[in-house]
């Protein structure tokens, strides 16, 4: 076996599990802030001899401002190469020892990371800390990403169901830098220059907004030691970066946008309004409650619009959470004839949570299922990477990893009814409805104030 295979085969065996279903806990961390303000997570798992090493950056399509996916190119450009190294130097190191490296940038935050075996921690992991705090931005390599971006961006409208989710945020925060759409627009990126994304790396890309988080095979004592001296050096100019308002979700009518598609043979929607923030009390067991709602193949929704009715492929229900807030959406599509059915049913469903509420059956079945899917997002060195990235950027606490199972257990019907009423929202919903204009107009204005858009003009918004 290659040692590409070797590595690839022990991330993906990776770790027993971290503990019982009953007594699961986020494993013993160490939190580290530097002299220049970066914060470090060191968490030991030595069950495979693998590293998993993550930067994560408070700076995401929040932080866009006027220039929609400058973060995202920033983020993908990261990967360009190094001022020392070139991308296909990079590329080598890490593919010649069955490495992985990636990154990217989302809502709020940015992030580089690497799995490698421990072995390989020597020569990678300066590397690493190259690409995070010297990044070339290869002006021509840059051409060519940006490019490539601007062709998907074109290409993504074709399929309603990649943008459906950009035209939702847009309607939900209006103005608002949530409203961002992630991967901009065809128009925005093709403007952006190698001094834009550049002026956004000073800026954002710096220690006192940033955390490195390494699991995996090592001792603290030594790991601390290196990342001292690869990230010591590393400083910030300026103030510290303020805290930004990203807004809030705008739902004091029911409204619909009607995004025309005039070639469209079935209708995308999304329905819903406000949810909850990543760091919500509430967490859990609004899990638990998503779950019977649409959060499984056997819910709610996909059993009344997929199962028993035929309108769908499939329907589900999701909390999306944010920093400081986030956004409910029942998401399904169906065949243009059948909109209005679909529609009417997938309304319907949702009532249920209201006119019916969930019962103890229900509920303990929910419960059971939530419980067995939690604890296997989190065995592997890069999962718990990933949480604690998520941790950091969303300020979310380990409470509400440690107290998980005892959420879900607490949950009573009562208790559920109290969280129905409390974060689902049941009046003023809006709704994105993407399909032959023509032909669902007169549907669309049963749901509220109706305004168009054309899915051919460039960006989310209207004109």
């Amino acid at each position: 076996m290659s040692i590409k295979a070797t590595v690839m085969a022990a991330a993906v065996l990776a770790a027993a599990p971290l503990a019982g279903a009953a007594d699961f806990r986020l494993p013993a961390f160490d939190t580290v802030t530097l002299p220049n303000g970066l914060t470090v997570y060191l968490m030991e798992r030595h069950e495979v001899p693998l590293i998993s090493v993550r930067a994560v950056v408070k700076a995401g399509a929040v932080n866009d401002e006027k220039q929609p996916g400058l973060s995202n190119l920033t983020g993908d450009a990261l990967l360009l190469g190094s001022k020392a190294h070139n991308k296909t130097a990079i590329d080598q190191a890490f593919d010649f020892r069955g490495a992985r490296l990636a990154g990217g940038a989302g809502t709020e935050a940015s992030t580089v990371q690497a799995n490698f075996a421990r072995a390989d921690s020597a020569t990678l992991l300066p590397l690493f800390a190259e690409i995070v705090q010297q990044p070339s931005f290869d002006e021509a390599e840059l051409a060519k990403l940006r490019d490539r971006k601007v062709n998907g961006l074109k290409q993504a409208k074709e399929a309603p169901r990649n943008v459906v989710n950009n035209y939702y945020r847009a309607m939900l925060f209006g103005e608002a830098p949530y409203a961002n759409p992630p991967g901009g627009t065809v128009s925005s990126v093709g403007a952006l220059k190698q001094s834009d994304v550049q002026g956004y790396y000073q800026h954002y890309y710096r220690p006192d907004n940033a955390a490195i988080i390494v699991v995996g095979d090592f001792q603290t004592a030594e790991m601390r030691k290196q990342i001292e001296s690869l990230f010591g050096a590393w400083k910030a100019s300026g103030p510290a970066l303020p805290q930004q308002d990203n807004g809030k979700v705008q739902a004091d009518k029911a409204r619909v946008w009607l995004v025309n598609k005039p070639d469209a043979i079935e209708t995308t929607f999304l329905i819903g309004g406000v949810g909850i923030a990543r760091n919500d009390p509430d967490y859990v067991p609004m899990q638990v409650l998503n779950t019977i709602v649409g959060g499984r193949f056997t819910s709610w929704l996909n059993d009344e619009l997929r199962v028993n009715s035929g309108l769908t492929y499939g329907a589900r229900s999701e909390f999306a959470t944010l920093a400081q807030t986030g956004t409910f959406a029942i998401s399904s599509f169906t065949a243009l004839p059948k909109t209005e059915a679909a529609l009417a049913l997938a309304h319907k469903t949702y009532q249920r949570l209201w006119d019916k509420g969930i019962d103890q059956a229900t509920l303990e079945s929910a419960k059971a299922y939530v419980k067995g899917q939690f604890p296997p997002r989190y065995e592997t060195g890069e999962q718990l990477a990933g949480l604690l990235g998520d941790m950091y950027a969303s300020k979310v606490g380990r409470e509400q990893i440690d107290n998980f199972m005892k959420d879900v257990d607490s949950l009573t019907p009562e208790r559920a009814k109290a969280l129905v009423d409390k974060h689902f929202p049941r009046t003023r919903l809006q709704t994105v409805l993407v399909g032959k204009a023509d032909a669902i107009r007169d549907i669309a204005k049963t749901y509220g104030e109706v305004t168009e858009l054309q899915i051919s003009a460039d960006g989310f918004q209207p004109r």
